[in-house]
């Protein structure tokens, strides 16, 4: 069922050229709520076609809902333009409606471009926003040590709170960027798999 749907919705958004379907179709999660793609979903693998679609509706509702702190994490990980602003279509100091349409973007492309480069600046936009969190992370950890080192375990409370806490946030950042790099292998092995036509 789940492959079947997948499959069936992709299709049917690919021989449409009513723009109407094709935005129904990109807030589905909006309108019906994340269960009802959960159910069909969640539990595909992430080298199959429900599987990578499940996690391109996770990614955009995890950027519209955050969409300013991705902004800073993006200003984070990507200072200064890379191949990564070129292939996301992001421009090097994203607001938060940047983002916004970077997400309805990037799902769109999905159903009404090429499927494998959709899948492409999903994978690019992931990397970037991971890179975001360790930089957080590490500043996190620096202003630690130095308000320790500056003012004592008192000047270290003041700056940052305790070091268990310091430490708590920054392993907690660097958790969330491992679980979105191998989102972000998954949207990249996706594209491979879809280019040679294994991606069911």
């Amino acid at each position: 069922m789940s492959h079947a749907s997948a499959a069936a919705l992709l299709d049917r958004v690919h021989h449409t050229e009513d723009p109407q379907i094709v935005r129904r179709v990109i807030t589905l999660v909006d309108t019906e709520g994340v269960d009802i793609i959960a159910q069909l979903w969640s539990n595909a693998e992430p080298d199959s076609l429900p599987g990578i679609l499940w996690r391109l509706y996770l990614l955009r509702t995890w950027m519209q809902r955050n969409r300013e702190q991705i902004a800073r994490l993006w200003r984070l990980g990507e200072p200064v333009a890379t191949t990564a602003s070129a292939i996301v279509g992001v421009d090097e100091t994203p607001d938060a409606e940047d983002i916004a349409r970077t997400a309805d973007s990037i799902l769109s492309g999905a159903f009404t471009g090429d499927f494998a480069v959709a899948l492409d600046r999903a994978s690019a936009f992931t990397d970037v926003i991971a890179n975001g969190l360790r930089v957080q992370a590490h500043r996190i950890t620096a202003a630690q040590k130095d308000a320790t080192a500056h003012g004592g375990t008192q000047g270290a409370q003041e700056a940052q709170g305790t070091p268990h806490d310091a430490q708590t946030r920054a392993a907690r950042l660097m958790h969330t960027a491992a679980n979105l790099l191998t989102t972000s292998r998954d949207f990249h092995e996706g594209a491979h798999l879809w280019r040679r036509g294994r991606l069911e």
